[in-house]
């Protein structure tokens, strides 16, 4: 997976700006306001990608680019 894709991904979801969703972005509060944005991420990502992304993982990354690694580590 691109980054690129990852931010057409994230903003289509969770509908943040664009500009927002760099590699170093907090993911809340940058990208997503709150948990139940980030529930819905996890589930556009892994219809996206066949990735699972569990929401207790997800809970876990702090950045775009740990869910970008951890994505990219597993198959995306």
């Amino acid at each position: 997976m691109t980054f690129d894709k990852l931010k057409e991904i994230i903003t289509a979801t969770v509908n943040c700006d664009e500009a927002n969703v760099l590699p170093d972005a907090m993911l809340v509060p940058d990208v997503c306001k709150d948990s139940l944005d980030t529930v819905e991420l996890s589930v556009a990502l892994e219809d996206a990608t066949g990735v699972n992304v569990p929401d207790d993982l997800m809970a876990t990354f702090r950045t775009v680019n740990d869910l970008f690694a951890y994505l990219n580590k597993h198959g995306a």
